[in-house]
Formats: C-alpha cells, structure tokens, sequence
C-alpha cells in the first residue's frame, strides 16, 4: 500500500524560519568551526609575536588591514557565542532548562551573552 506524502521537493534555506534555539545551536556549530580553522593562523602570529620585536611590529602590521581586524573581530564574537552556547548546551544535557520556554530563553540569552561579551571586548580594546 503506497501513500502519498506531501513534503517538499527541496528546501529552500532561506525560506525556513528557524527558531531561536535553532539559530542558536547553528550559530554555535559555525562558530566551533571558525574556531577550529583559525587555531593554526593564531598559533603562527603568537610565535612570530614572541620572537623578536621586529617580527612583532610584522604581526602588528598584518593586523593594521581592515580585512584582517574584520576577521579578528569575527573570531571574537565566535568565541564569546560559543562560550555562552556551550555553557546552554552542557546545562541541556544536564537535563536543566530543556522545556520549550527555559529552551528559548536560554537560546536568547546566550545570542545576548554573546552579543554582550563582544562588545565589552571590542570597547576595552578600543580604550
């Protein structure tokens, strides 16, 4: 006995409406993964950082590019998002806060836990 099912034939990702826990749990993944490929380009301007003051004054030359510091301020959000996130996330396995409406708090307070740590960050090192 065949049946007739009426889901779609494709998705179109900017059509869904994800919800805020959603949005919270792909941010955390894409933010794990920027995380993830920076570590070897950190790692590298560290190591050049400490070797000399000249190759020092080339890693503060390499950050003077807007690109570069777009980049650098991409990275921060990655890690104070996945930080908050992460913390959501190891409470939800924790069994804490897993009914829909402490759900989309915590998924709404980690976005502005995120939000919020960035922004102190990029104030302090602008002062």
């Amino acid at each position: 006995m065949l049946t007739k099912t009426h889901r779609p034939k494709y998705l179109n990702l900017l059509k869904i409406r994800l919800p805020i826990t959603g949005i919270a749990s792909i941010f955390h993944r894409i933010s794990g993964v920027l995380m993830f490929i920076s570590i070897p380009f950190l790692i590298y301007a560290l190591s050049l950082s400490v070797r000399s003051p000249e190759s020092f004054e080339q890693v503060c030359a390499f950050f003077d590019n807007m690109l570069i510091r777009a980049l650098a301020l991409i990275l921060v959000y990655s890690l104070a998002h996945h930080f908050f996130a992460g913390i959501r996330f190891l409470l939800l396995d924790l069994d804490i806060g897993l009914d829909l409406k402490t759900a989309r708090a915590s998924a709404l307070a980690a976005i502005l836990a995120g939000l919020a740590a960035f922004v102190v960050v990029v104030i302090g090192v602008l002062l």
